[in-house]
């Protein structure tokens, strides 16, 4: 098994990542294997709906985007991990997040995903919420932990101190896993849920 976590603070090593290593722990214990990629910082544009990658296969804008688009294809879970602006993610991680997802058309169906925010104090249900929105229109369960997922601090490491917020993250990790491995059985034993031919209506007269 196999997660690729993303992390999307511009601080490689700030309160998101806090919080993501303390589900890699979890992961690792588990013997799941991670991969942490950190696109926060990079010049990443946002989607421009050229559509040129239904012909292409992957997004037109050669960036991070076409290099994590077959490690995306290849993980059984995505956890997404952004601060919050404005009540928001990073601005940079929904670029990201929306060309990855909009180009590349694997089936996504029964990969696990799981959003984490982080903030200084309000905002993380609203990023929360945001986040999850990616999964949920690619048929992918979305991992719960015991709250909504999120930690508080704003000097680089204090989110370590939110003793509730990083039993939150393992909590998430585990169930992550038991989610990733109970799809991976019921796919042997059961298969996929059939899949209908999409039905686009656009709601104008």
């Amino acid at each position: 098994m196999k997660v690729l976590m993303i992390n999307g603070s511009p601080r490689p090593n700030g309160n998101t990542a806090a919080a993501l290593r303390e589900m890699e722990q979890v992961f690792a214990a588990e013997g799941v294997e991670t991969e942490v990629l950190s696109i926060g910082s990079q010049a990443i544009r946002g989607c421009i709906a050229c559509r040129q990658c239904v012909e292409r296969g992957k997004c037109v804008f050669d960036d991070a985007v076409n290099e994590v688009a077959p490690k995306f294809e290849a993980c059984d879970g995505l956890v997404v991990g952004s601060p919050v602006y404005y009540a928001s993610a990073n601005a940079t991680l929904i670029a990201f997040l929306t060309r990855l997802f909009y180009s590349t058309h694997f089936d996504k169906t029964m990969k696990v995903g799981a959003a984490v925010a982080a903030a200084r104090r309000g905002g993380l249900t609203a990023t929360y919420d945001e986040l999850n929105k990616f999964f949920a229109i690619s048929g992918m369960p979305i991992a719960s932990g015991q709250y909504w997922n999120g930690v508080h601090g704003v000097q680089p490491g204090e989110a370590v101190q939110d003793i509730e917020g990083m039993q939150q993250m393992r909590t998430l990790a585990r169930n992550m896993t038991f989610l990733m491995r109970c799809i991976a059985d019921g796919r042997e034993k059961y298969g996929v849920p059939k899949r209908e031919a999409p039905t686009m209506m656009n709601f104008v007269r």
